[in-house]
């Protein structure tokens, strides 16, 4: 699932203590900012649903209708959504979103985050309209396609803003409203469609709806300011000290401001063509095959599977309409509270704990559904599973859920962007953002299909995906809890595994990581000699007062 804790970790630590004062100003941009996450899970959760409304079949799809009600019984019931429009559907936005990442970082880039924030709220707006208005498959698509560009663009550009405009100490927080806001627009969504289930019409309302987001964060970008990253980046150095005094409520911002000047300065001695260069070289190919492989992996735990198809797949195994609505709501919930429990846990346990744990999770729940729904769901004319047995599912999926949620939900996203240096930065989040369209592509608009030929064995072929990305997490993972960015190579460096591939380069980077503790530990203990020698300028010229006054 393509979501974001954030898209762009922090570059280390501050250089100097950064002054800032918590100020609604703030709280009411990045709440604005936020709604960027509503948008992008609203449209997530919403897809699902419309498709195993009835209504909504007859009218685009024809043949999955026909195999869905008029013909119960006489079709093989893992096969009955084996259609690839159906598919094409779901996956026509991600394919949208994978063709619009590259423009839309060099519009982050070149022309802003409000730029791209505007352009990407207009998309979705048009999209959504197409899509309550659509009277053909033709209409609904293109409609999905505005949808798509406007997805690409938001998830380009909202983390990265929300992370500018925060206070550092709150840049963690802010990026896991994101993420929390994400999980909540699919609940919202799924309670939508489950709160129309009986309108033949609702589906048009529950795929308008997602208007509404898009509303508030078109006005965001129209009102709020422009980041000051993103001035100083194009040259407005006084128009970026405004907005980050305002942001910060105080003038004291200068150590700040400064840290964003060289980092500005840092970034242009790179160009997009030279950070992909870069990626191959020895001394960044470990962090680039791990981004790559983290985003083919969170792909492939099988999750989008679950929700972009959850009431088509309990719809299948014999559900009614409307508990198939009502399971992915229960889905949906859990999946919330286990973004909580990832945001207030990813920092204290660590990104390898929470990754093995929930793979361990998921390969479990996945074997046991696939055992359940082979022993049980047999014979094509069973009209439905057995209660206890489905309730069974429904529990297992929700274990499975909860697994991904607060671990490689967020850290399919986190871990890559945490591990990426300033040179390879660009080209690393772009690398990962298309793997990740690119696979949800490919999921969206085969899943039904693998169903279809795989059954009960579907479930199987994902967890040996499962299996294999936490041998990698295993093996070759480096834990980066609490690690500053510039530190991160180094990291790779001293990896049993990962220094064979780096070569000689690697006893390089450790001697430069090793001088660069040394010339801290020395900065540190001058600071501390300095600090007790103010305490006894202090003391003395204190007791210089006392005898003065006696």
């Amino acid at each position: 699932m393509p979501v974001a804790m954030s898209s762009y970790a922090s570059q280390g630590i501050p250089t100097a203590d950064y002054h800032s004062k918590l100020n609604s100003y703030v709280v009411v941009v990045s709440l604005v900012a936020a709604s960027g996450g509503l948008l992008f899970g609203y449209d997530l959760g919403v897809t699902g649903g419309v498709e195993a409304t009835p209504a909504f079949q007859k009218k685009f799809f024809p043949s999955v209708y026909e195999a869905n009600i008029e013909n119960q019984g006489n079709t093989d019931p893992w096969c009955v959504y084996n259609s690839a429009e159906l598919q094409l559907f779901t996956s026509s936005l991600f394919l949208a979103g994978l063709v619009i990442s590259l423009p839309a970082a060099y519009a982050t880039r070149r022309l802003g985050r409000k730029f791209t924030m505007i352009c990407s709220a207009t998309c979705f707006l048009i999209g959504s309209a197409l899509n309550a208005a659509a009277e053909n498959l033709t209409m609904l698509i293109i409609g999905r396609i505005f949808l798509g560009f406007g997805i690409g663009g938001a998830n380009q550009t909202v983390p990265l803003y929300l992370s500018e405009m925060a206070p550092f100490k709150l840049r963690g927080a802010l990026n896991n409203l994101f993420q929390l806001l994400t999980t909540l627009g699919i609940l919202i969504a799924q309670l939508v469609n489950y709160a129309v289930v009986n309108w033949e019409e609702g589906w048009r309302l529950s795929l308008g709806l997602a208007a509404v987001p898009a509303i508030v964060l078109l006005l965001g970008g129209i009102f709020l300011p422009e980041s000051p990253n993103s001035l100083i980046e194009r040259g407005y150095d006084d128009s970026g000290r405004a907005v980050l005094e305002k942001l910060r409520g105080t003038v004291e911002i200068d150590s700040e401001l400064s840290d964003i000047v060289a980092a500005a300065a840092e970034s242009k001695k790179v160009t997009a063509i030279q950070s992909f260069k870069y990626q191959f070289d020895k001394a960044y190919l470990p962090m680039f095959i791990t981004t790559i492989a983290i985003s083919f992996f969170q792909q492939f735990t099988g999750i989008n599977s679950i929700m972009f198809y959850v009431p088509v797949l309990f719809s299948s195994l014999g559900s009614g309409h409307e508990a198939s609505l009502l399971n992915a709501v229960i889905i949906g919930c859990f999946n919330v509270v286990a973004t909580l429990v990832a945001i207030f846990t990813v920092d204290k346990l660590g990104r390898r704990t929470l990754l093995l744990e929930g793979g361990i999770q998921m390969f479990v729940s996945m074997v046991i559904t696939s055992v359940v729904l082979g022993v049980e769901f047999t014979k094509y004319n069973t009209s439905n599973l057995p209660s206890g047995v489905a309730i069974g599912v429904l529990v297992v999926i929700i274990v499975f859920v909860t697994g991904f949620a607060w671990s490689w939900g967020p850290l399919g996203w986190l871990v890559p962007s945490e591990i990426q240096s300033l040179e390879t930065r660009a080209a690393g989040m772009a690398t990962c953002v298309i793997i990740n369209f690119f696979f949800s592509f490919v999921i969206g608009q085969c899943f039904l299909s693998m169903l279809c030929a795989m059954q009960w064995g579907v479930f199987l072929f994902f967890a040996g995906f499962v299996v294999l990305m936490t041998c990698f997490v295993f093996f070759l993972l480096p834990e980066t809890k609490g690690l500053p960015i510039e530190r991160v190579q180094a990291k790779f460096a001293r990896h049993k595994l990962w220094s064979k591939l780096m070569g000689p380069v690697a006893a390089d980077i450790i001697a430069r990581d090793k001088a660069q503790i040394a010339d801290r530990k020395a900065a540190d203990a001058a600071n501390k000699v300095e600090a007790v020698k103010d305490v006894g300028d202090t003391v003395v010229d204190a007791a210089a007062d006392l005898l003065k006054i006696s």
